[in-house]
């Protein structure tokens, strides 16, 4: 769910499961300041490919503040939430400290938007960091802000949860509410350090470009409802052809129980033994 850690620079920030709406925008100036607000799965250095270097040239900055609340569930070393924290991407908050940014999560009662760009860009992005399988466990009544917001229908492409909607690790979600807000850019900047953050846009990208085009959380609202149908309305066409698949392999003549075709000599014995008795029939009735 949601981290923190320390910002690059001195404007410090807080974030949470987010990205940006817009492709990266050029050489837009991003700072991390927070971490995701909603629960994490754990991916190691190893695992994704990544060895954390934050030496590439003109890296972009994220000049919002990210923040996480981190409740310790998951391990360090495959934490996506700690991880940030180790690049200096994300500031640790203390439980009952108060956020005046966006912060992702479940929670809250409406999704996020991109009418919640200036609240981001005046204030922020956080997230809770703590396992999806421990919710119950988080005291969120001491995680106060007045901005809670949920993340609508993505699809993880972490290595813990690839492939399942919902399941969103820390950095992901902090990377998919940059995105949805405008802050694409920074978004990637997060992905960045992870080896399998590429997958993370293709697997996604269709549902941030409908996203990104709404005014309002009721707008989101209603382009998660579409792709939800139209999601629902694929996998009853997929099931319907797949049935229809294993009734023709019914029709099909079992190869085990296959008659062997009469052979022509078959048919001439067949003809005189029908003739012969033809003959005694009419010679009786003469």
């Amino acid at each position: 769910m949601g981290k923190k850690g320390s910002a690059p620079s001195s404007s410090r920030g807080k974030r949470g499961r987010g990205g940006n709406a817009n492709r990266g925008r050029g050489r837009e100036r991003v700072r991390f300041d927070g971490r995701p607000d909603s629960a994490v799965d754990v991916v190691s250095d190893e695992e994704d490919g990544s060895n954390g270097s934050e030496d590439d040239e003109e890296q972009i900055t994220i000049d919002v503040p990210v923040a996480m609340w981190d409740f310790d569930h998951c391990d360090p070393k495959r934490c996506s939430g700690k991880k940030l924290s180790r690049l200096g991407l994300i500031t640790e908050l203390k439980v009952g400290a108060r956020f005046r940014g966006v912060v992702l999560s479940p929670k809250g009662t409406r999704p996020i938007s991109p009418a919640d760009r200036s609240i981001v860009l005046a204030n922020g992005l956080a997230v809770v960091e703590c396992s999806w399988a421990r919710l119950d466990d988080v005291p969120f009544a001491k995680i106060a802000s007045p901005h809670e917001r949920l993340l609508p229908y993505l699809i993880a492409a972490n290595p813990t949860n690839y492939g399942k909607p919902w399941r969103l690790n820390c950095v992901e979600a902090l990377a998919a509410a940059f995105c949805i807000t405008g802050f694409r850019a920074y978004g990637e900047r997060l992905l960045a350090g992870f080896g399998w953050g590429e997958a993370f846009w293709r697997v996604n990208d269709s549902f941030f470009a409908r996203y990104s085009k709404c005014e309002s959380a009721e707008d989101v609202e209603a382009a998660q409802a579409a792709i939800m149908d139209e999601l629902e309305k694929s996998w009853e066409e997929s099931r319907r052809a797949k049935d229809l698949g294993e009734m023709e392999d019914l029709l099909v003549e079992n190869p085990n129980h296959r008659r062997e075709p009469e052979s022509e000599e078959d048919d001439v014995e067949e003809d005189d033994a029908g003739a012969a008795l033809s003959s005694e029939v009419q010679s009786l009735t003469l």
